[in-house]
């Protein structure tokens, strides 16, 4: 898996995609809640549910069923008044993107059994061809230390640069946009 500190920075840099009134703490705090969240099923370790079932690692909570869900019901939950608008469904689309965007970081990845994008309609594990990113010890004892730092040198150039890359293209195409008004 990607740190939670990828998986915020993923966050952030989606966000600036929203216009400034959308964007509030509550819209950040739970857009990251989002892209950190499929990670709680790291406490199946501790129920000795299998790494690679339906409920493990990497299964059901990195699917695009899971994120599509989520999004829809943090939106209701947070912004229930806007749930039937167009605004409700911006923010549901961002909460569905943080999630889902945590399964893609973690198929990037140099560790894990993969990524069950598709449950549960199918339970395979995907990687992506390419696997850059340095797969994140789990728990916080054996983050801190050499391998976390190989971790986030790996996460500043494959998540880092391109997130501000695209914050920076956001803010340029949003001040285009509004002088050509």
């Amino acid at each position: 898996m990607a740190s939670i500190f990828g998986h915020a920075v993923v966050a952030i840099g989606l966000g600036h995609s929203f216009s400034k009134n959308l964007r509030s703490y509550k819209f950040w705090i739970l857009g990251i809640l989002c892209a950190i969240l499929p990670d709680a099923d790291v406490i199946g370790f501790s129920f000795h549910i299998n790494y690679n079932s339906f409920w493990g690692h990497r299964g059901f909570s990195h699917s695009i069923v899971f994120a599509i869900f989520l999004g829809f019901l943090i939106t209701l939950l947070f912004y229930s008044k806007l749930f039937f608008t167009k605004t409700g469904l911006l923010y549901s689309l961002f909460f569905a993107a943080c999630t889902i965007s945590h399964g893609v970081l973690d198929a990037l990845t140099t560790g894990g059994l993969g990524v069950a994008f598709f449950s549960p309609f199918n339970d395979t594990r995907y990687f992506f061809p390419w696997r850059p990113i340095q797969v994140s010890p789990i728990g916080v004892a054996r983050f801190f230390g050499e391998k976390g730092i190989r971790v986030l040198k790996s996460e500043l150039i494959w998540i880092g640069i391109p997130s501000f890359l695209y914050v920076i293209s956001c803010i340029f195409v949003k001040r285009f946009s509004s002088k050509n008004k």
